[in-house]
């Protein structure tokens, strides 16, 4: 769970795990380990994993039970384009 949703995380932003690793002042195997469920990351280092990928520990650790996109930031334009697209993905079912 945990480690299959960092890799899958790091993989949609189309990065790899030396450079998870550096954004998280951390080893490639530290991420390795992570990622092959090998160890768990600390606490504080889940808190960071979660504000890196923009998502909540909730999610990280597979308690959340709906999904939702963090839209802090946007303007609103750009969110208006955001609402586009979701509708027009759900019409293409």
């Amino acid at each position: 769970m945990l480690n299959e949703n960092i890799k899958q995380l790091r993989q949609a932003r189309g990065i790899s795990q030396v450079e998870l690793a550096k954004e998280l002042n951390v080893t490639k195997q530290c991420v390795s380990n992570w990622e092959n469920d090998n160890i768990q990351p600390s606490v504080e280092m889940l808190v960071k994993l979660a504000k890196f990928f923009g998502v909540t520990t909730d999610f990280l650790l597979d308690l959340q039970t709906k999904d939702f996109l963090l839209v802090e930031g946007l303007s609103r334009e750009q969110l208006a384009h955001l609402r586009l697209l979701i509708e027009d993905l759900k019409n293409a079912r």
